[in-house]
């Protein structure tokens, strides 16, 4: 490892003083990274859901140039230009179709941070400044800036360090009907009995549709989101849908929503958006968000990012979205989709196997102790194969243009690190 990266560099949850090993990577092409010790190794990740299309893709290269030679950034502040109009144009034809305002934000984080306060502002400009609180489901994820910690697992998830300082939240259980099984109406009750005693102080209810990421990689039934939305306007709560994850075809469809054909109030975007080249995000709410925001003092939405519409990232993701509509990605992610449950059977009936399950380009192995990062990592990437693990999850999400070979490769890979590790 080169020393000023371990005395010097911070990585995304590690240790300062006792870093893990990590691997320099100095090219990458399609699904392939080129590691600085000659190592070739399939990406499983996608880098963390996002780089869709693979690496190094010639449009999205080109897109980029183009753009840098026009101009790479102009603030939005009072300015406006073709790419982010362009972006927004595209973006209005896939989205559900209540979501008609358009937020530009640089992270996926910033975007529920966004959403949250676009729900606050709105029910003080509604006239009801007490709906202050939010709720959610145990088991989420949704970023590690601070309001979007709040609604993160109290418990289970990453941050119950700083949960004496957040603001307290609802959170209700996560529903046992899973994505795959038999829907149990008695998955709501929770939720109908926290709605009944508390809906004048909730704002919005936030969840990731069908899909728990980072809080779990758990995929519940379709049926509870329908009922949630349906409870929302019961109720008079906005509905938050963080799609970060599963926006742009993870879950074998365009937005994970579909599965429920549920349009949410507000819902945030981000990770595959650029394809993974750029870190850019979104939120989009419903007109009647944005009027009532607008007609009431102090008639601005209050937050406005340096970053916000970067043209260089707006071409970008125009032209990944572009892409995406234009390939057979549905097909890849139901092919992705079958072969992951066929090639993950194997590990089925692993005595250190608790669960295997698939959605859409997302195949997860959920042991039955938490893995040792420092001995497992290593596994994989000596059988050719990036993949990394949080907790007890062994996970992979490829790139959608993987081949059929090369999945086998990852899937391969990550059945003989699992045997070897638990040896």
């Amino acid at each position: 490892m080169n020393s000023i990266d371990r005395n010097h560099i911070w990585h995304p949850y590690a240790s300062a003083t006792r870093p893990l090993e990590q691997f320099e990577v100095i090219s990458a092409q399609g699904v392939y990274l080129e590691l600085a010790n000659g190592a070739k190794i399939i990406d499983g990740m996608s880098s963390w859901w996002s780089v869709i299309h693979g690496y190094n893709h010639p449009r999205l290269n080109a897109a980029m140039h183009a753009q840098i030679e026009k101009f790479s950034h102009v603030m939005f502040g009072g300015l406006t230009h073709a790419p982010a109009i362009k972006l927004t144009e595209t973006l209005l034809r896939i989205v559900p179709q209540n979501l008609q305002h358009v937020f530009y934000s640089d992270s996926g984080s910033v975007a529920v941070e966004v959403a949250m306060k676009m729900a606050l502002q709105y029910q003080v400009a509604a006239k009801k400044p007490q709906k202050r609180h939010f709720a959610t489901i145990r088991g989420g994820y949704h970023g590690d800036t601070w309001n979007a910690m709040s609604v993160c697992d109290p418990v289970t998830g990453m941050h119950s360090l700083f949960s004496n300082s957040l603001t307290c939240q609802f959170f209700v259980s996560r529903p046992q009907s899973t994505f795959h099984g038999a829907w149990q109406e008695s998955d709501l009750n929770e939720v109908r009995e926290l709605f009944k005693s508390k809906h004048k102080s909730i704002a919005a209810f936030i969840i990731e549709p069908i899909v728990q990421g980072a809080g779990g990689m758990y995929f519940y039934h379709p049926q509870f989101l329908r009922g949630i939305a349906d409870l929302c306007k019961k109720y008079n709560i906005l509905l938050i849908a963080d799609e970060i994850a599963t926006g742009f075809g993870r879950s074998g469809t365009l937005f994970a929503c579909e599965h429920a054909a549920v349009q949410p109030d507000i819902m945030c975007i981000g990770k595959a958006l650029t394809g993974g080249y750029m870190s850019f995000a979104a939120t989009l709410c419903s007109s009647k968000i944005a009027h009532t925001i607008s007609e009431n003092p102090p008639y601005v939405f209050m937050h406005g990012p340096t970053f916000m519409a970067n043209p260089l990232a707006c071409a970008l993701a125009c032209e990944s979205i572009n892409l995406l509509l234009e390939t057979s990605w549905q097909a890849n992610v139901l092919r992705i989709e079958r072969e992951l449950q066929h090639l993950l059977q194997a590990l089925e009936t692993h005595a250190a196997v608790a669960q295997v399950r698939v959605l859409g380009a997302i195949g997860v192995v959920e042991m039955h102790e938490a893995v040792d990062m420092s001995r497992i990592q290593p596994l994989f990437v000596a059988h050719g194969v990036w993949l990394r693990p949080f907790g007890k999850l062994i996970y992979t999400m490829p790139p959608y243009c993987i081949s059929s070979e090369e999945l086998q490769t990852v899937i391969l890979g990550m059945i003989r690190s699992i045997e070897e590790y638990c040896v």
